[in-house]
């Protein structure tokens, strides 16, 4: 019987049995005039374990949803930081949970949101330095997945690129309530999940918070702060004189869509006038199509007990902007535009700022200081939000204070907590001031802040070590791993100790049309600062080949190829495409080629690549001991030529 039958029969049957008399049904009758159980005596409402009366099946007790799970690795937040933290701990050999309170990954790049995924989106030099390792991988992956720029489909791009990992666990609709602790340290996360009434327990060693607001490092005890410091503590020359608890805003964004014929609007009865003539110049409102970002409200007190205050004021004024363009008569060119989104969930810039072992701060930033333990790296402006967002119309909605001639350096000491041992974090709840987060608090610059700390975890689980002492004792090994995973640290070219490339007597390519093969081996995997380190062939198809003078056991290849870092591929609303944003695949990346190695004088194949996605490439196979490899490059996705950074080879 079809489905729609079944329910078309089945009404009558199902409205007559809905007035049959219980009694003697088994099942507890309520007894109105005393509101009790008249078969329990107990009062109306409280827990019955045997309550369920389960049609089809009989009478079951209520289900008990307690889960105790235990991990090497536990990330709570589902954005760009928690992504790439969870996947960089997932395949450095722990066994990671991710835990998400929203039902997409992607915090405010999610559809929910919408936000642009910027990073060193553009230099003084006008210029993007982009961001490789885990978050380009991401932004890759979209490009081929999702040409027409859904941001639904983003979601479950990103949804695909975690689940694809086979050492994590994915709770989604979950929510990290509090930290569990034993002998100062976390020992679990007790969290529950929405939609199956279940609550988990989700043990670890070490512990990553990178939620954004940070409840768990808050209910661990850990040290933190909230608002604007003084200019006077950081020397810090845009900071108040004196410090206050102002925090940036959260925006509620909106879009629009040429409906081809005229859609006047009617405003809901919680829209707020916007007093347009109140209102700074920079507040501009076209292009209106994307929405605003300055549709913000700020908070000097407690902005996360405010938010969902604050949301419904925000949607008030993102309803009234659009309600001023619309029937203002000053924006005739909307007459066939209506709304097509608005968010229901504002995007989050600011709340607690853990403290670590060291606070970033202005100077650091502007100085480009250099720091020993330099694990990620940052670059967008010094763009401090209006503090009063919307209520303060009269000035600018961001400051803009200034811009970088290069990236700066993070370092690993603003990663962990001062005070609960095993805590790491990433995001905007980092330790730094409030005018150090307006640049990192980018997306990008949270993600590979998040790849950084999740290869950090994996490497406490291995040695058995805390973050502080990882930090003291090993903060080579962890950055070496970034390095080599395709993460860039200004300043810090790999050693690469283990890399059989290193010793070998001769690299040399078929074709050179700029740089050299011999610089495949310098450590640096692009080019920077006007320095060059990479080769380039003058043609397709192309070859390079490394020689030993003996012979060297190997079972891993790996290779760093061109993806044109000076370019943005970040999914946008609008899908621009000009000389620094691109929609498209980079033309350069390369897409097939074959590895080869010479064992006893002859040739053989170690492994080939039609369709290659990523900018790192890894063949791993069975050991062989050779004298050279043979790297032979057939096509990118577009380019005449090939460009290469590095070749590693390891036993």
């Amino acid at each position: 019987m079809k489905r729609r039958d079944f329910f078309k029969n089945t009404v009558k049957g199902a409205v007559a049995a809905s007035v049959i008399p219980l009694s003697g049904s088994g099942l507890p009758v309520q007894d109105p005039s005393s509101n009790k159980l008249n078969d329990k005596d107990k009062p109306f409402g409280n827990s019955d374990p045997e309550q369920w009366y389960q049609l089809g099946t009989g009478k079951k007790p209520r289900p008990d949803r307690k889960n105790t799970e235990t991990y090497d690795v536990v990330v709570i937040g589902g954005g760009a930081a928690g992504i790439c933290a969870a996947v960089a701990a997932a395949r450095n050999g722990s066994k990671v949970v991710i835990v998400q309170d929203r039902p997409v990954f992607g915090g405010n790049s999610s559809s929910e949101i919408r936000v642009h995924l910027n990073g060193v989106n553009q230099l003084k030099n006008g210029l993007p330095e982009r961001e490789t390792g885990i978050v380009e991988e991401i932004l890759l992956h979209n490009r081929f997945h999702n040409p027409q720029d859904s941001y639904p489909v983003w979601d479950h791009v990103l949804y695909d690129f975690i689940t694809r990992e086979p050492n994590i666990e994915v709770k989604l609709n979950t929510s990290a309530m509090r930290a569990v602790m034993t002998d100062g340290k976390i020992s679990a996360a007790y969290c529950w999940q929405l939609t199956t009434e279940t609550e988990f327990t989700l043990k670890g060693d070490v512990f990553i918070d990178c939620s954004g607001d940070g409840l768990l490092g808050a209910t661990a005890g850990a040290y933190y702060r909230t608002g604007r410091e003084a200019s006077a503590e950081f020397n810090e020359k845009y900071a108040p004189k004196e410090a206050d608890g102002w925090q940036m805003g959260s925006t509620v964004l909106l879009g629009s869509k040429d409906m081809g014929r005229p859609m006047p609007f009617e405003a809901p009865h919680f829209t707020i006038k916007y007093e347009a003539e109140e209102a700074h110049p920079e507040r501009q409102l076209k292009p209106f199509e994307l929405g605003f970002w300055w549709v913000e409200l700020g908070s000097k007190e407690d902005i996360i007990g405010e938010y969902e205050e604050n949301k419904h004021t925000l949607l008030g004024y993102a309803y009234g902007v659009w309600d001023y363009i619309k029937n203002s008569g000053k924006f005739p060119e909307t007459e066939n535009f209506a709304l097509d989104w608005v968010s229901s969930l504002p995007g989050k810039r600011e709340a607690r700022r853990f403290i670590g072992d060291y606070i970033l701060s202005e100077p650091d930033m502007l100085a480009n200081k250099h720091f020993p333990d330099a694990v990620a790296f940052g670059g967008w402006s010094l763009d401090e939000h209006n503090p009063g967002g919307m209520l303060n119309l009269s000035e600018p909605p961001s400051y803009f204070h200034e811009d970088f001639e290069k990236p700066y350096q993070i370092p690993f000491r603003s990663l962990y907590s001062i005070n609960v041992p095993n805590l790491l974090f990433a995001g905007r709840n980092i330790s730094q001031t409030h005018i150090a987060l307006s640049s990192s608090r980018i997306m990008a610059t949270c993600a590979l802040e998040g790849q950084a700390v999740g290869t950090a975890a994996a490497l406490c689980v291995q040695k058995k070590v805390l973050p502080r002492e990882l930090g003291k004792n090993h903060i080579d090994d962890l950055q070496e791993q970034l390095l080599r995973d395709d993460a860039f640290i200004p300043g810090r070219p790999a050693k690469k100790p283990l890399d059989l490339v290193q010793r070998a007597s001769l690299i040399f390519a078929s074709s050179t049309s700029s740089g050299d093969a011999k610089l495949l081996k310098d450590g640096m995997s692009r080019d920077y600062e006007g320095m060059i380190h990479h080769w380039q062939s003058d043609s397709l198809p192309a070859e390079v080949q490394v020689e030993w003078e003996d012979r060297v056991r190997i079972s891993k290849i790996e290779i760093k190829c061109d993806t044109n870092v000076k370019k943005n591929i970040m999914l946008r609303r609008d899908s621009l495409e000009n000389e620094i944003y691109t929609t498209q695949v980079p033309k350069e990346l390369l897409k097939s080629l074959e590895i080869d190695g010479r064992v006893k004088g002859e040739w053989v194949s170690l492994g080939k690549i039609d369709k290659n996605r990523t900018r790192l490439i890894r063949f791993v196979f069975d050991p062989i001991e050779t004298t050279a490899i043979r790297i032979q490059l057939k096509s990118t996705y577009g380019d005449d030529k090939v460009k290469l950074f590095e070749v590693r080879c390891y036993a």
